[in-house]
């Protein structure tokens, strides 16, 4: 049996090149703060442009974006990208 492939080297070398190139969110176009934990709403996550549960490639680059987690979790596994709604948030 395979194990899960987010916790494979190609997928982590994706994540950490992401990471290192230091792009905005793709969602709401905020800086991300790489130095955040995992868990915090404002931390780096890696999104799908085209969502896994809708064919999109795990490992393909092209397919990959870097997200707040609040925002990626927001946007769920729609294929459209929204405005930002959010105003309140303090930067």
């Amino acid at each position: 049996m395979a194990g899960n492939p987010r916790n494979g080297r190609p997928y982590r070398r994706l994540v950490a090149a992401l990471k290192a190139a230091g792009h905005p969110c793709w969602l709401c176009g905020h800086a991300i703060d790489r130095r955040l934990t995992a868990q915090h709403p404002l931390s780096f996550t890696l999104d799908h442009l085209v969502p896994l549960s809708r064919g999109g490639d795990l490992l393909d680059p092209a397919n990959a974006r870097s997200a707040h987690r609040r925002c990626n979790s927001a946007r769920g596994n729609r294929t459209e990208r929204r405005a930002p709604t959010r105003t309140s948030w303090r930067w």
